[in-house]
């Protein structure tokens, strides 16, 4: 799936951050004043969806890390093919964010199934056993919950997907 007249690129210095406006403070000023940094630092990797037609424009965004969960935490079904280590490798989709100018175009649902074949895809060099998202509100989780997540019984805000679930919704799409 791709949106036409878009491409999404990993995040650059050439790329107009200061009028990114999705609507949520927090995931605007993560991008205008700490998204290069987490890049130079090695703490994530952003990508950026842009206008094929004006490159530097930011339609919207979404960020990756790398990091572990406790086994503990995940519901019975995400675990059954897991081993059980007290932590799992895991990927995180740290935020994913739309400026308000491109809402209700699919670009929410492109950047996340980027994200998501990212997280595959890098998954077969650096083991890592599902992806975590942590929903800002509930209308979020609902949305990532249509593409398979599943919220985690102590913290209803933290959804995860397995990369096997992944996996198979891209060979199902294939």
């Amino acid at each position: 799936m791709a949106v036409e007249g878009f491409s999404i690129v990993q995040l650059a210095g050439t790329h107009a951050r200061d009028d990114f406006d999705c609507g949520v403070e927090r995931l605007n000023q993560y991008l205008q004043a700490y998204a290069r940094q987490d890049v130079a630092r090695g703490a994530a990797s952003v990508y950026v969806a842009t206008l094929i037609d004006a490159p530097t424009e930011i339609a919207g965004y979404y960020t990756l890390a790398a990091t572990a969960i406790r086994l503990s935490a995940l519901p019975p079904n995400a675990i059954k093919k897991l081993p059980r280590y007290p932590m799992v490798p895991s990927t995180l989709l740290g935020r994913l964010a739309v400026t308000r100018r491109y809402h209700g175009r699919g670009l929410g649902e492109w950047l996340l199934l980027d994200a998501l074949r990212r997280s595959l895809d890098a998954s077969t060099t650096v083991g890592s056993s599902m992806v975590i998202v942590d929903a800002k509100n509930d209308a979020a989780a609902l949305f990532y919950e249509r593409y398979g997540f599943i919220r985690l019984p102590q913290d209803r805000s933290r959804l995860v997907i397995t990369m096997k679930t992944i996996d198979l919704a891209r060979r199902a799409v294939k």
